[in-house]
């Protein structure tokens, strides 16, 4: 049975163009830094952040461990967001493999941190408590709805933590739908920070990678930290030219995915049962929850739809996210909402 998967983007599988870029890729050693492809994905990678370096990593965990312990000695804190998924989603990898500590603020609603409460998290010199190194951001959030952060907000923030010695990095999984969704360059919105990551996985369809992109300095010693980790994949510019294709193709396209989250959720309001927030979709995200009078569980409700052919994520109790992305098309977004239309309405 054939499925339509809006569990998440990761589901994408790359495009014909990306598996005959990958057939006929032009591979090297990596570790030497003879791989041609890796090299310019690099390259174009850092240029469409605004930096001077990129190091591509193996997924999105990877590159924010490697972007953290860059920035951080063993003992050092990062101020993070509770919601961010550098620490609710990645395994505790800079606690666990770094010693980095946290410090967890809340989040807005729109994923934003506030600025007085990251001032107010910055320790003072004192031997008895950690030094604050760090601040990490998340552009487009995903536990806050798959809304964005504004270039605003981010030169804001930035500005404040570099005139106090902090540094900051950005979690720009998917930071080309933040871009897409506001009109602007994804520079603007990776520019004024330290460190950047942004996944080729997701809405960009390649199959594997992410890449991490700073300074030349950063990202020297952030390959050497990819090497202790594993992370030298050696001639896997088969992998890169995925993502060339991905960066030079599939960004432009970004706002189909938004606009078919539109359609998907404007159909879904209509269906008795469902709540969505007002404000779902900034981008290609859905976030919807059951009702009090439906009676189903959470399981119940993504088995019903999975029997028509209907596949999703449940972010909480009764609470669910649909991800649109190059592989649903208008039709699908239509048969989804007939769906639930069967199983709640």
């Amino acid at each position: 049975m054939s499925y339509i998967d809006l569990r998440s983007d990761t589901v994408t599988q790359p495009t014909p163009e990306m598996r005959e870029a990958m057939a006929k890729a032009e591979v090297g050693d990596d570790v030497y830094g003879e791989d041609p492809t890796i090299n310019r994905l690099q390259e174009l990678a850092a240029e469409k952040m605004g930096k001077q370096a990129g190091l591509f990593v193996a997924s999105g965990t990877m590159g924010n461990l490697i972007a953290v312990l860059s920035h951080c000695q063993r003992g050092d804190e990062v101020i993070v967001g509770k919601k961010n998924h550098v620490f609710v989603h990645e395994a505790g990898g800079m606690s666990a493999l770094g010693g980095v500590h946290s410090c967890q603020l809340p989040n807005q609603p729109d994923g934003s941190l506030l600025l007085e409460d990251v001032a107010g998290a910055v320790r003072p010199d004192d031997l008895h408590e950690p030094v604050t190194r760090l601040v990490c951001l998340e552009n487009t959030h995903n536990g806050c709805g798959g809304v964005y952060q504004t270039p605003d907000y981010t030169h804001q923030m930035a500005e404040w933590a570099h005139s106090h010695g902090l540094s900051v990095h950005l979690d720009g999984a998917r930071i080309f739908n933040a871009a897409v969704a506001q009109g602007v360059p994804a520079s603007q919105l990776s520019g004024p920070v330290d460190s950047v990551t942004f996944c080729l996985s997701k809405g960009l369809c390649a199959p594997v990678g992410s890449v991490l992109c700073g300074s030349q300095p950063y990202i020297a010693k952030a390959r050497r930290l990819r090497k202790m980790l594993g992370g030298g994949m050696r001639q896997a510019g088969i992998l890169a030219a995925a993502g060339l294709v991905a960066l030079e193709k599939m960004v432009v396209r970004l706002g189909e995915d938004h606009a078919r989250a539109k359609k998907l959720a404007d159909g879904l309001r209509l269906v008795p049962g469902l709540q969505l927030d007002p404000k779902t979709p900034a981008t290609n995200m859905v976030f919807l929850s059951l009702r009090p009078e439906v009676q189903c569980t959470t399981d119940e409700l993504i088995e019903k739809l999975k029997k028509r052919g209907v596949l999703i994520g449940a972010t909480g109790e009764r609470q669910y996210r649909l991800v649109t992305h190059y592989w649903i098309e208008d039709a699908d977004v239509q048969e989804v909402i007939e769906a639930f239309r069967r199983v709640v309405g």
